[in-house]
């Protein structure tokens, strides 16, 4: 018997309030960076873009990760590629300046050549120049004209590639949120939000939809460990 995973339902969650104390804002960005580690967050977007490289014989790509928050997945991809000899020139934007300066430090410290900037993807676009354009566990965030306007916009702007990767609604991922959070950071924010975000998230076929209705035809999404998806699509 297949569980409905029910209705999407859009929350406010505490890590997007303006008013939110600097040291929560610090844990939940520490406790976001655990979470994706543990579930190896960065792995199938690094092996979206050598892939491909390799399909079209690229020496190196440009790459810029939307809505970066603390910066450990696109620090993170800096680090693989540094070990597989990749040449990857990534950059990171967010909207809040808070974050942003938080990714930089991150960066700073882990010696990763990774530089972020101040921007916001709803309301300025999608900057153009890049190879390869990113999102990681933001598009759940976004109303479905937002979340489709987003797709759009970094259809038309990246080179060669989109590729996005979020959480997917379904029960046993609203309890594994609500359970692993727990166990992976102390942060009452990632407690919180973890669930609604799920909540919140698009089933792989509603974000299959989203993506040919943003004109990104063809586009390929593959789920993977743990209840999150991989929405990729090639220009051209």
């Amino acid at each position: 018997m297949i569980i409905s995973p029910g209705a999407r339902r859009l929350e406010p969650e505490v890590m997007d309030r303006p008013d939110l104390e600097e040291s929560r804002h610090h844990d939940a960005l520490h406790g976001l960076a655990r979470i994706n580690l543990w579930s190896r967050a960065a792995a199938p977007l690094f092996n979206a873009v050598t892939k491909l490289m390799h399909d079209k014989s690229l020496p190196s790509v440009r790459i810029l990760d939307l809505a970066s928050g603390g910066g450990d997945v696109p620090v993170r991809l800096w680090h693989m590629a540094r070990r597989r000899a990749l040449r990857l020139e990534i950059e990171g934007c967010d909207v809040s300046a808070r974050a942003v300066e938080f990714a930089r430090r991150r960066a700073e410290r882990s010696g990763a050549k990774v530089s972020f900037f101040t921007h916001d993807v709803v309301n300025e676009g999608v900057p153009a120049g890049y190879d390869i354009l990113t999102c990681s566990l933001y598009l759940h965030h976004l109303s479905d004209p937002n979340a489709q306007a987003l797709l759009a916009r970094m259809g038309r702007s990246a080179g060669h590639m989109v590729a996005v990767d979020d959480l997917r609604r379904s029960p046993m991922g609203i309890a594994l949120a609500a359970a692993g959070t727990r166990l992976l950071t102390r942060s009452d924010v990632v407690h919180t939000d973890g669930p609604r975000s799920v909540r919140a998230a698009f089933t792989v076929e509603e974000a299959k939809e989203l993506g040919e209705r943003a004109g990104l035809h063809g586009c390929a999404i593959r789920p993977h460990w743990p209840f999150r998806f991989l929405l990729t699509w090639r220009k051209g």
